[in-house]
């Protein structure tokens, strides 16, 4: 296994508006660690995971990423008409993934609302359906949003679990928290 870093953004920064986020963040996650991103809202947390991510461009300092990675955000990314298996499934279709949907549903607990719209879901079993998209492929760099909102302690206890599997399998979590954490972090970086 490589030493290299999973992920390595050095003097990030961001502005919005006349208004800056944050300047000369650097950010390095290796295989096993998870990396909790802390701050007020509207400090900037998002957009720096975002743009770790990729899907915004750092207006400061660069960014390095050895291999895909899973992006979760905090809207969950679903469509009001899909549900959960039809979520899932068309994920496994774009990615090639043979993993077992239905496995997946019953894993996370979704074996019952699996048919139901995802209009028609608790704001929980909305976060547990965007989070199933983490066992469909094999990323060693999960990117969460603030991933424990909306769910309950049972949720929680399972994206713990997840969590603490994929670290020792020789993952990284960078994730943006608010409140207390379920999980030790590694380090923390304050915006």
């Amino acid at each position: 296994m490589s030493n290299a870093p999973l992920l390595h953004g050095d003097g990030l920064g961001a502005v919005r508006g006349e208004r800056v986020l944050f300047r000369d963040v650097s950010v390095t996650a290796n295989a096993g660690e998870l990396i909790l991103l802390r701050g007020a809202n509207g400090s900037g947390k998002t957009t720096l995971l975002r743009q770790l991510a990729g899907l915004s461009q750092a207006q400061a300092g660069t960014i390095e990423r050895a291999g895909l990675h899973h992006w979760i955000g905090h809207t969950n990314g679903l469509k009001a008409h899909e549900t959960p298996r039809s979520h899932l499934r068309h994920w496994a279709r774009v990615w090639g993934s043979a993993r077992d949907v239905d496995i997946i549903l019953k894993e996370i607990g979704l074996q019952r609302p699996a048919n139901v719209p995802c209009r028609m879901l608790s704001a929980g079993q909305k976060r547990r359906t965007a989070l199933a998209r983490l066992a469909l492929e094999d990323r060693k760099l999960w990117l969460l949003d603030e991933p424990f909102n909306a769910l309950d302690t049972d949720g929680q206890d399972l994206l713990a679990a997840r969590i603490k599997v994929h670290r020792a399998a020789g993952g990284a979590v960078i994730a943006a928290l608010h409140g207390a954490s379920p999980i030790e972090a590694d380090r923390e970086v304050t915006l």
